[in-house]
């Protein structure tokens, strides 16, 4: 799986970066359905195991934590050896884990299965290596191209369930595992065709690409920051040293402690509609169709989100679009314990959807902006995947806040206090980057 090597430099948002940024979304949106298909499964799972709420998330939370940290070592293969690698990892693992899943003889095994091959090595190879590969290969676009190629996984999330909810109605959740499995090997192992060419590898690579109409002050060894970022000392394009770099004025690895924190707390509120929506129209009485419909929904409008989100980012910069997203899902969340009336339900999920799909790819986006782009994979591997660790132990908090008080209620008002600490780190930094010599690393 050795990559072919080649001056990547004239390929910078060309029409081969498009392509393979659609090879991308492609590739994300199939794998993604291994973090989707177990949260619509739920309720069959917690009936032929016969366990509670949080025992029957238990498969979900042990699948989210092995893509959390899944999706670091996928990080370091990619940064190794290219992103092929990974993604040709993840295609047989998850094709082979949706099919071991399905023989599972209890909810033990059926957990390490999830959490091991379809999370640790079938989905995490395609998520966080994609993010990563995408944002090397623009400069200018930045912002919606790691929007686009994220958009995969809720691109997933509005697709998948409704076919998963459908399939095993028909046949039984096992036998659904089986055709999920089989038709993820056959779709996914094609797409790596595209991803033959190393990504570009350093900020120098990326800024001699970028046209020269398009560079300000083109002709010199300087670069301008980002569009409504603040000014930043010059600097020369190349000359920065990953060991030397202090964003934000701090230490680049406690920089990295806060951004991962905020991740895990953004996604903790995050994954109470997400992972429990079904089982919560089903308390309800409105039936998990109803709760796959809106999770269909939350995700699609997702989508939307995420796209605006990127064309934001490409001009306030991914730290202003993380706040504005957690804010804005912290207000979605409130809304869940005033309303529960079916309709207004529907229509909560569409705002959560709008809300928050941002907020997962602008850490992707900050990452970006304040490291140098030699080990970036990595970085934003250890980012990206805090999200999905967060969204893991959500998932799990929330099935037992509500096996301790039969009500979701103190679930989402978990979810918003969790939520306030996201909000804090986006402040705090933001607020250190508009001193002097701390703005975002020229593109």
């Amino acid at each position: 799986m050795t990559a072919v090597a080649t001056d990547t430099g004239s390929l910078i948002e060309s029409r081969y970066a498009w392509l393979r940024l659609a090879a991308s979304l492609a590739f994300m949106t199939l794998s993604s359905c291994g973090m989707y298909a177990i949260v619509v499964i739920l309720p069959a799972v917690q009936s032929e195991f016969a366990v509670d709420r949080a025992g029957a998330s238990l498969p979900y939370t042990l699948t989210m934590i092995g893509f959390g940290i899944g999706g670091v070592v996928m990080g370091r293969v990619s940064d190794r050896f290219g992103v092929r690698v990974p993604l040709a990892i993840g295609s047989v693992t998850l094709g082979l884990g949706f099919v071991a899943a399905a023989h599972a003889p209890g909810l033990l095994s059926l957990s390490i299965i999830q959490g091991v091959l379809i999370g640790f090595l079938g989905t995490a190879g395609g998520f966080s290596p994609l993010i990563a590969d995408a944002s090397l290969w623009f400069n200018r676009r930045r912002g919606i191209a790691v929007a686009i190629c994220a958009s995969g996984n809720y691109l997933a999330g509005t697709v998948w369930p409704p076919i998963v909810q459908a399939l095993s109605e028909s046949w039984g959740w096992r036998s659904t595992y089986i055709g999920l499995g089989v038709f993820c090997l056959v779709t996914t192992l094609p797409l790596l065709a595209m991803f033959r060419i190393r990504a570009p590898l350093s900020d120098a690579s990326a800024a001699q690409a970028a046209p020269a109409s398009n560079a300000p002050g083109a002709g010199s060894a300087q670069a301008a920051p980002r569009a409504g970022e603040p000014a930043r000392a010059a600097q020369a394009v190349g000359s920065v040293q990953p060991g030397s770099v202090r964003p934000f004025g701090l230490p680049a690895n406690l920089v990295m402690v806060l951004l991962c924190g905020a991740g895990v707390a953004c996604c903790v509120a995050m994954s109470m509609p997400q992972v429990h929506i079904v089982a919560y129209c089903g308390d309800l009485g409105y039936g998990s169709a109803a709760g796959a419909q809106m999770l269909s929904l939350m995700l699609g409008f997702g989508i939307v989100s995420r796209l605006i989100s990127g064309w934001v980012a490409d001009r306030i910069g991914g730290l202003r679009t993380l706040l504005a997203g957690a804010v804005l899902q912290a207000v979605a969340l409130s809304l869940y314990l005033v309303f529960d009336g079916l309709g207004e339900l529907y229509v909560i999920a569409i705002l959560f959807g709008l809300f928050q799909g941002g907020i997962v790819p602008s850490y992707a986006l900050v990452v970006r902006e304040y490291f140098p782009a030699v080990g970036s994979a990595t970085r934003i591997a250890l980012v990206i995947n805090s999200t999905l660790l967060g969204m893991a132990l959500g998932g799990w908090l929330s099935g037992s806040i509500f096996d301790l008080t039969g009500s979701y209620d103190a679930a989402f008002v978990n979810g918003i206090v969790w939520n306030l600490f996201t909000v804090s780190v986006a402040v705090l930094l933001l607020r250190r980057s508009r001193l002097p010599g701390r703005a975002p690393i020229p593109a």
